[in-house]
């Protein structure tokens, strides 16, 4: 592994435990002391802009949400990739199809045309609430989405995507899904943020633990699984850290003279 300049960081299940809803005072210190070493820090993320969370003492460099299509810095847009609308109109056509409510995200609004279980749980992760709104029709048809969230199983995904052209699932829990560009993905995003920041992808490492992490990992040049990662996500991977509970990040961090 060579000189390292730039670190992507999924945040649920890799930065954040999902048992405790907290990230470790250990991680943060590996965070602050990444940044003392001018370490370029970036979030990549299936959340949207809104539910990105504070991480205190810690300011990142950039954000790649909505699974990388929506990718900024804290003065600027580094790349905008929304869901065609024809095919925004055909999933939530599916989805009802199958009984089943969906969320939409635009850069500023999180709404909904109803709800049920999994979809609230699903957002609860991110401490967010659904909210339904009579304005669902109108966003939908007017406004850029990034991405569309719903509860479903596997046996689903063909009926979502059917009809449309430029759609994918990308998914880390079993009970619901983000649907995003098929010429999307964490992958995308870093590849733009590198660009951005005029880097090769063999100065980059990124930590993840979810089946829409594999991008990401593959898209650096070196991609770190947690302990706690899905298994075909540590099959992607370069290496293995120790889980999100025993502070993987700061192991593999002091263990490679990253900090």
């Amino acid at each position: 592994m060579g000189e390292i300049k730039i670190i992507f960081f999924d945040i649920d299940g890799t930065l954040i435990d999902l048992d405790t809803g907290r990230v470790s005072q250990k991680t943060l210190e590996t965070l602050k002391q990444l940044k003392d070493k001018s370490t370029i820090l970036c979030l990549a993320t299936g959340r949207s802009p809104m539910g990105l969370p504070h991480f205190d003492g810690v300011e990142f460099d950039a954000f790649l949400t909505f699974n990388g299509s929506y990718c900024f810095n804290r003065w600027q847009t580094i790349f905008s990739n929304p869901i065609p609308t024809e095919d925004v109109k055909a999933m939530i056509q599916n989805a009802a199809s199958i009984h089943r409510p969906v969320s939409i995200a635009t850069k500023k609004r999180l709404i909904a045309n109803g709800t049920d279980a999994d979809l609230e749980e699903y957002f609860s992760f991110s401490k967010l609430k659904i909210v339904v709104s009579d304005e669902f029709e109108d966003v939908a048809a007017n406004d850029a989405v990034y991405q569309i969230m719903l509860g479903c199983r596997r046996d689903d995904y063909p009926q979502i995507l059917q009809g449309t052209r430029n759609a994918k699932i990308a998914a880390w829990w079993d009970r619901a899904v983000d649907v995003i560009p098929a010429d999307g993905g964490k992958g995308s995003g870093i590849a733009k943020v590198l660009s951005f920041y005029h880097l090769n992808r063999s100065a980059a490492l990124a930590f993840g633990d979810g089946n829409n992490d594999i991008e990401m990992l593959q898209a650096v040049g070196h991609g770190v699984a947690m302990g706690n990662a899905s298994k075909l996500l540590k099959e992607a991977a370069d290496d293995v850290c120790a889980p999100v509970n025993e502070d993987g990040i700061y192991h593999y961090c002091a263990g490679h003279g990253l900090i």
